[in-house]
């Protein structure tokens, strides 16, 4: 091999750092890579450009420039573009960055422009604010594509979310006297290990512990209320669909209670979650405290219901009545879950001081992704201590730490 050709993979791999160096610059004198570019790389050099770009006047060197325009017909073009460009996860980002850099929420409007869309939980959300401004052209439209994430959801998390809480239902009905197929081995070697026979190799148990089989009459009630503040959308698609999962298992009653200043009980809708989203409205203000009276209202059975508020505690209500009733209720043998948000986000924006004295009640409010929701109910069912995250908790230092984790 030549000098030259062992050269080639490193002039290789500094050539694809100008590459990528170039595309993220965006051109021009300035950027010091002497790097052009031709192709798919020109046309992805394009979509970034029309995009991140800036509007105002180029700075010295500077020619990239937004091109995207306020026409559906260039921005369908554009969703396409980056469609064949960049994987579907890029995609759901540049979207989503088009939507609050460009003032793009209205073109949501246009059929054409939802059916080039990639359709994920935040385009939902800017669906759902946009709803009453919607027109009958678009809004068949629109429906299909919640319907799309909708169903990609719940295919992803009903199966774990219905075997776990069938497990926790089963578990909660722990009997003394258990049949042979329901009898928990572990837990009754481990019992009985005092009555191991050395000379048998063998533990001859004194008492059998297991559980007995989920009845078929409800055994729990769920209230789900949550908060439809504009901040709370991915919360509100993903509860939707796990209000949907719920209300499909017959040993749990389920409640979906949506709130802003008013409160709606949208639990005649839960067969189809599609229709409780559109039944929603994203944005106004917050009572949170109103909303957990009406829940209150509801509750007819207190040791055997979990209230689940999801919201991101920013109370526009009476603060001291709020707190009251979470007291009220968790003394009434509620367990109650106050979750800041239910998606997959990172840690989000909240009330940390209406946090703190939440858990100072023994109530700790944390942020919860989807796939953490299913144990998160299991516990609240078998009444263990909740799976708190460690990550995003800054509030009431050790003392808040500990209740944080009980009930």
């Amino acid at each position: 091999m030549t000098p030259d050709q062992e050269g080639t993979p490193a002039r290789d791999a500094a050539e694809e750092r100008l590459r990528r160096w170039r595309l993220v610059l965006g051109g021009g004198a300035a950027d010091g890579t002497g790097h052009g570019l031709g192709g798919r790389d020109a046309a992805m050099d394009g979509a970034l450009t029309s995009l991140y770009g800036t509007a105002e006047k180029p700075a010295a060197g500077r020619d990239r420039s937004a091109g995207l325009g306020a026409s559906a017909p260039s921005v369908a073009r554009w969703l396409g573009d980056i469609r064949t460009y960049f994987p579907a996860s890029v995609v759901r980002v540049m979207q989503r960055d088009a939507i609050d850099r460009l003032g793009l929420a209205a073109l949501l409007l246009e059929p054409e422009m939802l059916e080039a869309a990639e359709a994920d939980v935040h385009l939902v959300g800017t669906l759902l604010s946009l709803n009453k401004a919607m027109p009958e052209t678009t809004r068949e439209t629109a429906r299909a594509v919640v319907r799309k994430v909708v169903a990609d959801l719940e295919e992803r998390l009903a199966t774990r979310t219905r075997a776990a809480l069938t497990g926790a239902l089963d578990r909660s009905a722990r009997v003394a006297r258990p049949r042979h197929q329901d009898i928990d081995w572990n837990r009754t070697i481990a019992a009985n290990l005092k009555h191991y026979l050395p000379e048998h190799g063998t533990v001859v148990p004194e008492r059998l512990l297991g559980h007995g089989r989920a009845a078929r009459s409800v055994q729990r009630e769920v209230v789900l209320c949550i908060d439809q503040s504009g901040s709370m959308a991915p919360s509100l698609v993903y509860a939707s669909v796990f209000g949907a999962v719920l209300a499909s298992m017959r040993s749990i009653a389920t409640r979906l209670v949506v709130f802003d200043t008013a409160v709606a009980d949208l639990t005649d809708r839960l067969d189809d979650p599609v229709d409780v989203l559109f039944g929603t409205r994203l944005g106004g203000g917050t009572d949170i405290n109103r909303a957990l009276a009406y829940c209150q209202s509801r509750i007819t059975r207190p040791a055997d219901t979990v209230v689940v508020l999801i919201s991101d505690l920013y109370e526009g209500g009476i603060r001291n009545e709020m707190l009251k009733r979470v007291a009220a209720m968790r003394a009434s043998g509620v367990r109650f879950v106050a979750l800041l948000a239910l998606s997959d986000e990172g840690a989000p924006a909240y009330d940390r001081e209406h946090a703190a004295a939440l858990a100072a009640l023994g109530a700790p409010a944390f942020a919860c992704t989807p796939e953490l929701f299913p144990e998160v109910m299991a516990a609240a069912i078998e009444k263990r201590p909740l799976p708190v995250p460690d990550v995003g908790w800054e509030e009431g230092g050790e003392e808040n730490g500990r209740a944080r984790s009980g009930w």
